[in-house]
């Protein structure tokens, strides 16, 4: 966390492919992080997390990257906050890159 305060300055990618790459998209966005501070908007952030995780079925192992186990329930981002909600602000370059 002390990284993004020192330099909040980002490059987010958005990928999609085919194991083999016989299809694949990219997106690279570059801006800035910003910390989300309103209480409000930070429990929706999280909710959409959770809806994520079971709408595309995703492991309980992605859990470990915002601070919890992989033996808890999804629900358990929204009621704790062990991560800080991040956002992309002044998004300066948006790159694509698709086959086909």
């Amino acid at each position: 966390m002390e990284y993004f305060a020192a330099n909040p300055k980002v490059s987010v990618e958005i990928e999609e492919y085919a194991h083999d790459l016989s299809f694949f998209s990219f997106v690279s966005l570059q801006g800035t992080l910003e910390e989300v501070q309103d209480p409000a908007r930070k429990k929706k952030v999280r909710q959409q997390f959770v809806d994520i995780i079971a709408n595309k079925k995703l492991s309980p192992h992605v859990l470990t990257a915002l601070g919890h186990s992989h033996d808890d329930r999804p629900g358990v981002i929204v009621r704790e906050e062990r991560s800080p909600a991040w956002k992309l602000v002044g998004v300066k370059d948006i790159v694509a890159l698709k086959n086909g």
